[in-house]
């Protein structure tokens, strides 16, 4: 019973503490919310036509903000197609709602219901209409119903968490490749950088700037992407040829892609970039998730089945757990070895790319110490850093981890030095977890 335990324990574990954060953070987020934009006009509108059923007028107010524009756009659709009668439609603040009131009353026109978001709805000048405004009559102000909910557990957060580890999590596929085969890579943070400097100049410099045509956007961004796995190349090439420990080499390359990102950009960020380049960093086409999550899903499927269900799968465990003995087996161990680094780089320009399009430009100070993140959420994730151990899927509930808890500190207000605190405190109970199971 204990051992089964165990062993559910290391397949499971993370996932179960991934859990227990979400738990966590909805119970201490949990709060009143005040519907908005489009939904909270429909789940208003039906409360108004029982109200007033066929007759009775309705004054419809918001702040001129995108919110609030959908919700007065929304309800007055719904009210218009019901046949009640619209007063007048205000979006902006309250000066702009008294004038129209003071219209409404100098025609000696009645009013039955003032409905608005639930911050136009309190706005002071609906406080004593009675007084202020006679002739109106009796009109109600009507807001959306509020209820209780956590705001962890809210759609737009729950969207941009996975929007904002979705390059941390892409590298860490790379990372988690090198980590199995007994490696490391410090280069990736400077790749993201220098992967989104080149896009964003081929871009500006080649592709037509701001009026690039969409072929010569993916041109740019292919070419950089194949940069970046030329250099993961380079840092196997010198492992494999001619020993050199991994830690130097990528540290290497971490100080010569980040010097190269900044000659680059000149120092300053390259920004001559189409709006339509945004559309893989920001845009969302497949049941409304952000186009780069839907690439990490689909990456993260393939990486599972190349190491759980191909050859070469096998060869990266067996090249991490005993090289030599691998070697002896026929295991092409240089190849194998060749293999991880060019893919760790070119995820690692595919992660600045995406980064690229999150921004809309490319400068030399993005991935800064991204390399760290990527390290955290494949040893968080289960992966093993003395090699031969580690699961893709592991290392994506890794990265999602390392983002609920920035995500849930930043929605309780802890302050960003106490993130690092307890950021370090989660890797370094990663790294001792793994070595208890090692012992075990």
């Amino acid at each position: 019973m204990k051992r089964t335990f165990a062993d559910f324990l290391s397949h499971y574990g993370t996932l179960l503490g991934l859990l227990l954060l979400c738990a966590y953070f909805s119970v201490v987020t949990y709060s009143e919310q005040s519907p908005t934009g489009a939904g909270a006009a429909t789940g208003l509108a039906p409360v108004i036509r029982k109200q007033l059923g066929a007759t009775g007028r309705v004054l419809i107010v918001g702040r001129d903000q995108p919110e609030d524009v959908a919700f007065v756009r929304r309800l007055e659709q719904e009210l218009s197609a019901s046949g009640i009668r619209l007063a007048g439609v205000v979006t902006g603040e309250p000066r702009q709602a008294r004038e129209a009131l003071q219209k409404l009353a100098a025609a000696g026109e009645k009013l039955d219901i003032i409905a608005g978001t639930t911050v136009a709805a309190s706005w002071l000048v609906f406080a004593d209409l009675k007084i202020d405004f006679p002739t109106l009559g009796s009109p109600t102000v009507l807001a959306p119903r509020s209820y209780r909910w956590p705001n962890f557990l809210k759609s737009e957060n729950l969207l941009n968490i996975a929007n904002q580890i979705a390059v941390i999590a892409i590298v860490a596929i790379g990372m988690t490749l090198v980590i199995i085969t007994g490696g490391i890579d410090l280069s990736v943070g400077s790749l993201i950088a220098l992967a989104a400097v080149l896009t964003a100049r081929f871009i500006r410099d080649w592709a037509g700037g701001t009026q690039a045509s969409v072929g010569g956007m993916i041109l740019a961004c292919v070419v950089a992407i194949v940069l970046c796995g030329v250099a993961g190349a380079v840092c196997g090439g010198l492992i494999t040829q001619f020993g050199i420990p991994p830690f130097i080499v990528t540290l290497a390359l971490m100080l010569v892609a980040s010097g190269s990102a900044y000659l680059l950009a000149g120092g300053q960020s390259i920004y001559q970039i189409p709006d339509s380049f945004v559309w893989l960093g920001r845009g969302a086409d497949l049941f409304n998730l952000p186009n780069a999550v839907v690439l990490l899903l689909i990456l993260y499927v393939l990486a599972h089945i190349l190491m759980s269900r191909m050859r070469l799968g096998r060869y990266l465990y067996a090249v991490g757990g005993n090289r030599e003995a691998a070697r002896l087996s026929g295991v092409p161990v240089e190849r194998v070895l060749l293999f991880a680094y060019v893919a760790s780089g070119l995820l690692a320009g595919l992660g600045g790319v995406i980064m690229a399009s999150q921004l809309k430009s490319g400068s030399a100070t993005y991935g800064n110490m991204y390399e760290l993140y990527v390290i955290a959420a494949v040893v968080v994730g289960g992966t093993s850093l003395s090699g031969g151990e580690g699961r893709m899927f592991g290392t994506l509930t890794g990265a999602f981890t390392i983002a609920v808890i920035q995500n849930g500190m930043n929605l309780t207000n802890v302050e960003s030095y106490t993130q690092k605190v307890v950021l370090g405190l989660v890797i370094l109970g990663a790294v001792l977890i793994d070595k208890a199971r090692q012992r075990r």
